[in-house]
C-alpha cells in the first residue's frame, strides 16, 4: 500500500491521491496509478510514503516523532482522518502503544480531535495494545461517545482480566439510553464467567441472560456461545447445554466453548462424543479445539484417545502451531510417553517459551533432569530469556533428579534474570537438601529463608524425613505441617508411615486418632489402567471387577515369583495393628497390584504398561513392582499425584525418592 505525498497544496489533489492509490495498489503499480492522476502537475515534485514507512521516525529530532506526521505539520500533507486511520491500526497491529501516543497527542491538536470514529479506533488502539488506564482515560475524555466507544471498552477489561470493571459500564451504558449489541452482551458474560467467585458468575450471568432474552439475542450465535460459556464455568452443565441445543445456528465457537467446558472439567468421555458430533454435522475443528481435546487427554493420562485426535490432526493436513503443540506435548508427556512428547516439540513449527517450559516440564516428571539441563542450555544459547516457571521446572527436574550442585547452581543464577524465588521455588530447594539426606541443611535453609516457609515447605522436610527414617526431625516437621494446613491428609499419612517403619505402633495410633477427631479423611486410593479404549478402575481388595478371579490368581502367581529373586513384603505399610501375616496378605491387594495383574493378563506381551493412581504410590507397590518390571521384562509406567514412575529391569526412575 502507497500514497501520494504531493507539494501541491491542494486538498482535493492530496486526498484524492490519497483513496486512489489506496484502493488500487494491489492492482497497479505506482507507475500506472501516477498515470491515472491527471489532475497532479507535472512540473510539481512529489515522493511515495510506503506503507512499511507509515511508521517511520522522524528524521529531524525536533519532529512529532513520525515522519509521516511531520509532513502534515510542514504542509506536505494534509491531514486526513483515512491517514489517522491507517497509523493507528498500524500501531495496533505492530503493538507499539508508544508510537500510538504521538499520533494520538496530534490528533488531539487538529480539527479532528472531535472525531468520534477516530477517537473509537485510538480507543481499540490503547485496549488491544493491553494500555487500559489510557483507554479509560481517553474514554473519560470523550464528549461523544457511539455504542462501539462502549463495547471497545467493556470488551477491552473482559479481555484483560478485569471483569468488574466490564460489568460496572453495563448499567451506566443503559442509564445513559445506549442500547447493546450482540458483541456488547457477548464480552459482558465472558467477563462474568471470569469471575473468581462462583455465585457471582451465576448471579451476573443469569441477569445478563435474562437481559438478552428481552433483547431478543438469546438466540445469537456469538451471545449464546458466551451463555453457556458462562453457565459450564459455574458448573451449570444441564443449563449450558440447553442453551447450545436450542441456539438455531451453531458455529466452531459455540462448539468449542462446550468441548472446552466438558475438557475443563476433566470429561473426556463426554469433549469426545461432542467432538466427534461436531466432525458428523460438517463442522471443522479449529486449533482450539484441539487443544481442548488434548488438554482433557492430558488430565486422565489417556493416550489412545490422544494418539486418535492427534493422528485426526495429521490426516486434516493441520498445522502443529505454538499453543496446541504445547497441549499436544503436555498430553504425551502426562500419558507417560516423554519420547512422543519430545518429537512433537522438535517438530513444532515455532517454539515459544511456553514450549521450552512445557519440554522442562516433562522432563521433571519423568526424573529425567540431565536432559531438562540440556534443554535449558539449549534455550539460552538461542537467546530465549527464561522466567519464573523456567526455573520452577528445571529446578524441580534438578530435585527429582538428585542432581544437588546443579539445582543449588541454577537456584542462585535465578538472580541473574532478576527473578525473585517463589515459594514453590524454596519448596524445591528443600526438597533436593532432603533427596541428599542433607536433613540438616534443609532445616536451616528453612529457617534463613526471606519469606515465610508455607505447609508445602515443611511437608518435602516431612518427606525427606520418611524416606531417610528421621522421626525426631520428621515429627517436628508435621507439627509445623499441622498448625499451617491441618486439613491435609497427605501430611498425617506421612508422619504414621515414619512413625510404624520405626515400629512406634502407638505413636502411629494417636496420629490416626488426630485425622479422626480433627475430621481429616484420607483420600480413598485407586488406580486405573487403559486398555483397548476402555480404562478400568481399582481400588484395594476390589471384587467388582468381572475378572477379578482371573486377576487375583494372577498377582499370586507373580507375587511368588518376584518372592523367588528376592522380594520381600513391607509390612510397614500397613498402618494398623495386626499379626505379620494379616498384614503382608492386606498388602497384595492394594489397587496398584491388581490393576497391574489386570495389564498383563490383557495386553500383549512385551509392550509398556501404564498405570494411574490418585495418591502417592505405595512403598511396598513401589518394590514389587522394580522386581516384577524384571520378572516380565516389561516397562512399568505409573503415575502418581508427584511424578512418573518408570520401571525397568529390577529399577526405577525415581531413584526410590517421589
Amino acid at each position: 500500500m502507497s500514497f501520494i505525498v504531493s507539494k501541491f497544496k491542494c486538498k482535493g489533489i492530496t486526498f484524492f491521491s490519497l483513496l486512489h492509490v489506496t484502493h488500487y495498489s494491489s492492482r497497479f503499480s505506482t507507475a500506472a496509478v501516477a498515470s491515472i492522476e491527471p489532475k497532479i502537475p507535472p512540473d510539481l515534485s512529489s515522493c511515495i510514503v510506503q506503507d512499511k514507512d507509515l511508521l517511520l521516525k522522524s528524521l529531524n529530532p525536533s519532529g512529532t516523532g513520525l515522519h509521516v506526521l511531520d509532513l502534515v505539520d510542514e504542509g506536505s500533507l494534509e491531514p486526513h482522518p483515512t491517514l489517522y486511520h491507517l497509523l493507528l491500526k498500524k500501531c495496533t497491529f505492530l503493538r507499539k502503544p508508544k508510537l500510538g501516543k504521538i499520533v494520538h497527542a496530534h490528533i488531539s491538536n487538529s480539527h479532528f480531535r472531535g472525531d468520534v470514529v477516530i477517537l473509537n479506533t485510538l480507543l481499540n488502539m490503547y485496549a488491544k495494545c493491553g494500555c487500559l488506564d489510557d483507554a479509560r482515560n481517553l474514554f473519560d475524555e470523550m464528549s461523544v461517545k457511539d455504542m462501539v466507544t462502549w463495547t471497545t471498552l467493556i470488551t477491552a477489561y473482559s479481555q484483560h482480566d478485569r471483569p468488574l470493571d466490564a460489568l460496572l459500564l453495563f448499567p451506566q451504558m443503559l442509564s445513559l439510553g445506549f442500547f447493546p449489541n450482540e458483541f456488547t452482551l457477548s464480552s459482558l458474560l465472558k467477563a462474568s464467567a471470569a469471575l473468581s467467585d462462583t455465585p457471582q458468575i451465576y448471579f451476573h450471568g443469569a441477569q445478563l441472560h435474562g437481559f438478552s432474552f428481552k433483547c431478543g439475542f438469546h438466540s445469537n450465535v456469538y451471545v449464546g456461545s458466551s451463555l453457556l460459556d458462562m453457565y459450564a464455568r459455574c458448573g451449570c452443565m444441564d443449563e449450558a447445554h440447553f442453551v447450545f441445543d436450542v441456539l438455531p445456528t451453531k458455529n466452531e465457537v459455540s462448539w468449542n466453548a462446550l468441548i472446552a467446558d466438558h475438557a475443563r472439567k476433566g470429561q473426556l468421555d463426554r469433549a469426545l462424543s461432542l467432538f466427534l458430533k461436531m466432525l458428523r454435522q460438517d463442522f471443522q475443528p479449529t486449533h482450539f479445539t484441539f487443544s481442548s481435546i488434548f488438554g482433557a487427554c492430558a488430565s486422565t493420562g489417556s493416550l489412545e484417545q490422544g494418539k486418535w485426535v492427534h493422528a485426526h490432526v495429521i490426516k486434516s493436513g493441520g498445522e502443529i502451531i505454538a499453543f496446541m503443540g504445547n497441549t499436544l506435548l503436555h498430553m504425551y508427556a502426562k500419558s507417560g510417553s516423554i519420547q512422543d512428547a519430545k518429537m512433537i516439540f522438535d517438530r513444532l513449527v515455532k517454539r515459544d517459551l511456553v514450549s521450552w517450559n512445557s519440554m522442562l516440564t516433562a522432563y521433571a516428571q519423568h526424573g529425567l533432569g540431565k536432559e531438562a539441563v540440556q534443554c535449558f542450555q539449549k534455550m539460552l544459547n538461542i537467546g530465549l530469556v527464561p522466567n519464573d516457571i523456567t526455573f520452577l521446572c528445571l529446578l524441580t527436574a534438578c530435585s527429582r533428579a538428585g542432581l544437588l550442585e546443579e539445582g543449588q547452581y541454577y537456584f542462585k543464577s535465578m538472580n541473574r534474570y532478576n527473578i525473585e524465588p517463589g515459594i514453590s521455588h524454596y519448596v524445591t530447594i528443600v526438597d533436593l537438601l532432603g533427596r541428599a539426606g542433607l536433613l540438616n541443611e534443609a532445616l536451616r535453609f528453612i529457617n534463613e529463608m526471606p519469606i515465610q516457609p508455607t505447609a508445602a515447605v515443611w511437608g518435602a522436610l516431612l518427606g525427606a524425613c520418611r524416606m531417610h527414617k528421621n522421626v525426631e526431625m520428621g515429627s517436628f516437621a508435621a507439627e509445623r505441617v499441622f498448625e499451617l494446613d491441618p486439613h491435609d491428609s497427605g501430611p498425617h499419612v506421612l508422619l504414621s508411615n515414619i512413625y510404624a517403619s520405626g515400629n512406634r505402633w502407638r505413636d502411629a495410633a494417636k496420629v490416626r486418632k488426630l485425622m479422626k477427631e480433627s475430621g481429616v479423611k484420607k483420600e480413598p486410593a485407586c488406580s486405573w489402567v487403559e486398555i483397548q479404549n476402555t480404562v478400568h478402575m481399582f481400588v484395594a481388595s476390589d471384587d467388582s471387577h468381572p475378572q477379578m478371579g482371573a486377576i487375583y490368581k494372577k498377582w499370586e502367581e507373580i507375587s511368588a515369583r518376584i518372592k523367588e529373586i528376592g522380594y520381600v513384603p513391607d509390612t510397614s505399610h500397613v498402618l494398623f495393628y495386626m499379626d505379620e501375616q494379616e498384614r503382608e496378605v492386606k498388602l497384595q491387594y492394594h489397587s496398584e497390584k491388581l490393576a497391574l495383574a489386570f495389564a498383563l493378563l490383557n495386553s500383549p506381551d512385551g509392550s509398556t504398561i501404564r498405570i494411574k493412581k490418585n495418591i502417592r504410590v505405595c512403598g511396598d507397590c513401589h518394590s514389587a513392582f522394580k522386581f516384577v518390571s524384571k520378572v516380565v521384562g516389561r516397562e512399568i509406567i505409573v503415575r502418581d499425584t508427584n511424578r512418573f514412575h518408570h520401571f525397568y529391569d529390577g529399577s526405577c526412575s525415581c531413584g526410590n525418592f517421589w
